[in-house]
């Protein structure tokens, strides 16, 4: 036989919430609690934008294309030299640095600057997962004839982009953690609204009034 569940009417669920926050926190004065109110809102008002991460963004935007001519000449030069499996997997690699790279620096602009954790985490995972394995292979493997400038190129480009995933975790702790205090005095917010209308927040009845009726005085002499 099947069950049918009512959902929660919103009064009962904010008299819930209240009564919850009222019972379950630490014993405080009410100083105190002005005091963390305040702090807590102007966290929320603060600005978390990494300034590292920004600037590191910022150095490499200028020094990706003097990488990718860089990278663009020596594979030139080399590529005659190389087996024919090498040479597919060095232009492979090229064409995808270039193409995640336009890409992971939008999303790490637009997630740092104006604050939104998705796209900093989409920022995060292209460094980690796509342009790192990619930027050691042409670091590491001596089998593609690593040149002396190529390896310095590399060397530096593989210095920002390790340098830009540690940024990247520490900025999106930060965000989440703002993320979270703004989601708690949101709620919080919907609970003190019934205080500064005068509702009850248990039924969203007038404080002060009783919701049994009441027979007036003179009735109980007679």
């Amino acid at each position: 036989m099947p069950v049918f569940y009512s959902p929660v009417p919103q009064n009962l669920r904010m008299g819930l919430a209240y009564v919850g926050s009222s019972v379950f926190t630490n014993n405080r004065t009410g100083d105190s609690d002005f005091t963390r109110e305040q702090d807590d809102r102007s966290v929320a008002n603060e600005l978390v934008s990494h300034l590292p991460l920004q600037m590191l963004l910022y150095f490499n935007m200028f020094y990706f294309p003097c990488w990718w001519c860089s990278a663009v000449v020596m594979l030139e030069l080399k590529f005659h030299y190389l087996p024919g499996y090498y040479q597919g997997l060095l232009i492979t690699g090229m064409i995808l640095l270039t193409v995640i790279e336009v890409a992971r620096l939008y999303l790490g602009y637009i997630g740092n600057l104006r604050e939104k954790a998705p796209e900093l985490a989409a920022f995060w995972l292209l460094s980690f997962t796509f342009q790192l394995p990619v930027l050691l292979f042409f670091v590491t493997d001596e089998s593609i004839i690593i040149l002396p400038l190529e390896r310095a190129v590399h060397s530096i480009y593989l210095i920002f982009l390790i340098a830009q995933i540690l940024a990247a975790i520490l900025a999106l702790r930060t965000m989440t953690r703002k993320l979270t205090l703004l989601f708690h005095l949101r709620q919080m917010g919907e609970v003190e609204s019934f205080r500064h209308t005068g509702m009850s927040p248990f039924y969203g009845l007038p404080c002060n009034r009783s919701v049994l009726p009441v027979s007036p005085m003179n009735n109980v002499y007679y």
